[in-house]
């Protein structure tokens, strides 16, 4: 898949090392019995698993059906999905915690490609139906989580996601020096539940999308310095989930920079130890977040190079006279 565009190629192997990676490493990506445990660690169990789903969907979204990054990406998610029984275990977790939302958000990945489980849908639509759902205390960017988890699963969504938005600490356009690495993944999130995972740019508001322009490159720049691998991939995700062409020279330098970072076995850190060419073992806890993030905004970044490029051609045919007819 080359698009006549060097960058491209370069972000394309390393997306195919990362999922390489990923696919070797799935058993780290087995639920045990510790999913339905009263006091199993969810962030350990649910989470990676959901993360799976989310960026195999992503890929699967981006590429063609023969593409050997969308093949790896559908055997991955059969086989996160085949891990819930095939969404029996989310009506379980309903059942046990009938008013958390991490089920509902997981299970959101899965709807959104197609896999879906009438039962476990019915019994949150009806609890999503409770006051006591609708008026849960949560963080801004955790509501647009729920919200755009109800909308990708068919639930009617509890309440209005523009003015969940406005409540966040992103959309008050914050001083930029107030940005640290726990506001940096709350704003990524803000975009991806956006833009349903970068899939629509366009609803991104104009004015968080200019400042983001404006500021993404020094905050990027930033985290490449102090080697936070994984909050810089979440960071170059968000670069090809806005509005118009993105910035070229921006794409250019940090992925060279990751490049440098990604070992011969695909895995990226999520923090330091980056050195291209090392091929020691990575314990999975510590780069499967960071692997995965690599895939997902390489798929987005060669996307949004393709589309850039071929505006870019289209745009100088006009000038030329030899546009195309419409």
């Amino acid at each position: 898949m080359a698009y006549g565009i060097p960058e491209a190629r370069q972000i394309r192997r390393m997306a195919e090392a990362a999922l390489a990676w990923v696919s070797a490493h799935r058993d780290g990506f087995r639920l045990d019995e510790d999913a339905l445990a009263e006091r199993g660690d969810v962030n350990l169990t649910w989470k990676p698993l959901g993360e799976l789903a989310q960026v195999c969907v992503c890929v699967r979204r981006h590429t063609d059906p023969a593409d050997p990054l969308h093949v790896t990406a559908s055997d991955l998610l059969a086989f996160a999905w085949q891990q819930t029984g095939h969404g029996a275990l989310f009506l379980e977790l309903q059942r046990l915690e009938p008013f958390a939302t991490y089920p509902l958000e997981v299970y959101a990945a899965f709807a959104s490609a197609g896999l879906r489980h009438a039962g476990y849908e019915s019994a949150t639509a009806t609890v999503a139906r409770t006051r006591s759902w609708q008026v849960t205390e949560q963080q801004p960017n955790r509501r647009l989580s729920v919200l755009n988890s109800e909308r990708r699963s068919g639930i009617p969504e509890h309440a209005d996601l523009p003015e969940a938005m406005r409540r966040t600490w992103l959309a008050g356009l914050p001083e930029p020096w107030t940005f640290e690495g726990a506001a940096g993944y709350t704003l990524t999130h803000v975009v991806y539940h956006l833009t349903d995972w970068g899939r629509t740019p366009e609803a991104v508001p104009p004015p968080v999308a200019d400042y983001l322009r404006h500021w993404l490159p020094p905050w990027l720049d930033t985290c490449l310095e102090d080697e936070q691998w994984d909050l810089s991939c979440e960071l170059l995700a968000v670069a090809s989930s806005l509005p118009g062409s993105p910035e070229r020279a921006l794409f250019q330098d940090a992925w060279a920079r990751l490049a440098a970072a990604q070992d011969d076995s695909g895995a990226v850190p999520e923090v330091g130890a980056g050195h291209g060419g090392r091929t020691g073992a990575h314990d999975f806890v510590d780069c499967y977040h960071s692997t995965l993030m690599t895939v997902f905004a390489a798929v987005l970044t060669i996307n949004r190079l393709r589309e850039d490029g071929v505006d870019g051609a289209d745009r100088a045919a006009a000038r030329s006279g030899q546009g195309r007819a419409r």
